[in-house]
């Protein structure tokens, strides 16, 4: 018995879990937002986190990283329990192909799972859905939980993407626009750390300083490979619907 799992935010650099193979691919017609909200890892039910999940949009590409659990049942069920309780406010597993870097056409795997959301807040309590750039980057500048800030979730996410070789124009800005309003919020007696310190203003910020990764620029489009692999294509079996987890 084996599964495979895609991860397209925090599971990309922490997947958190004992797996057997990482790979790097996409998914096609899906691309990342940050419509859901977390109440328990990174933000609060007074002041939710804004954290990635999926919306379908014919075209799109979303990068990430698939994990393979593969071994005796109970290794598998500990896994899946354990991301069902990570993922607790993504309402549906969803099934989808995954395509190597090598490979445009036919994809590499298919029967993969991935957590979703219903983009609609009547059923779905967790969704949030869109709002303005500013907005958004003031939420995740501002919210905490019990695992960290939501600011390092985004910053994190923006840095596993750069290291896996496929940054996000949508990453980029809105992490950038976080940067602004953190540097808005740090008060002038603080930034005179720079001269304080003498640290050379062009050789490091003082949201580097405060420890914020450099503002990063945009890098267009996100790119599909067009060779073609030999890799055959695995068929996976669904697996039994899971029981519901309580998600306080």
């Amino acid at each position: 018995m084996v599964f495979w799992v895609f991860g397209y935010g925090s599971l990309v650099w922490n997947p958190g879990f004992e797996y057997d193979e990482k790979v790097i691919g996409y998914i096609k017609d899906y691309r990342r937002v940050f419509d859901l909200a977390c109440i328990d890892h990174r933000g609060t039910p007074e002041h939710p986190a804004r954290t990635c999940t999926l919306e379908q949009k014919e075209g799109a590409i979303c990068w990430g990283a698939v994990y393979r659990v593969e071994g005796d049942p109970e290794r598998e069920r500990l896994a899946m329990e354990y991301l069902e309780r990570r993922e607790c406010e993504y309402d549906q597993k969803t099934l989808v192909n995954f395509y190597k870097e090598e490979d445009s056409l036919q994809p590499a795997l298919t029967g993969v799972i991935v957590f979703t959301s219903t983009p609609d807040k009547e059923s779905n309590k967790y969704y949030l859905g869109p709002a303005p750039l500013e907005e958004m980057a003031r939420q995740i500048a501002t919210a905490n939980g019990p695992c960290g800030n939501n600011r390092d979730y985004l910053f994190l996410l923006e840095k596993a993407m750069s290291q896996i070789g496929h940054e996000e124009d949508m990453v980029i800005e809105l992490a950038n626009e976080v940067r602004k309003v953190l540097d808005e919020g740090i008060p002038k007696e603080r930034k005179s750390v720079l001269e304080i310190e003498g640290i050379p203003k062009e050789r490091k910020s003082v949201l580097e300083i405060e420890g914020i990764p450099k503002e990063r620029k945009l890098v267009g489009p996100p790119h599909i490979p067009h060779n073609k692999s030999h890799m055959p294509t695995l068929q996976l079996h669904p697996l039994p619907e899971a029981i519901a987890m309580d998600s306080s």
